[in-house]
């Protein structure tokens, strides 16, 4: 039988959390990912760290409206 895609969520969902309940340092899990997106922006600036700080501070933003936006709309609309 297969699952509806509220189930498939939901299984989705238990596992993230099951994942991160096991994780016992979650900085050190991120760390990569972190650093990855330092290295982007740098990259995107031609290596100057002032404008890589905007970049990323831009970036930052921009999600910060989309989540108000999708709060404003209701739901899981995002």
């Amino acid at each position: 039988m297969t699952a509806t895609p509220a189930e498939r969520k939901l299984i989705g969902s238990i596992a993230a959390h099951q994942s991160w309940a096991n994780t016992p340092d979650r900085a050190k899990r991120t760390a990569p990912a972190r650093a990855a997106l330092d290295a982007k922006f740098l990259a995107e600036a031609d290596g100057d760290p002032a404008r890589a700080e905007n970049l990323r501070r831009a970036h930052y933003k921009r999600l910060a409206l989309k989540s108000a936006q999708a709060r404003r709309r209701g739901g899981d609309a995002a």
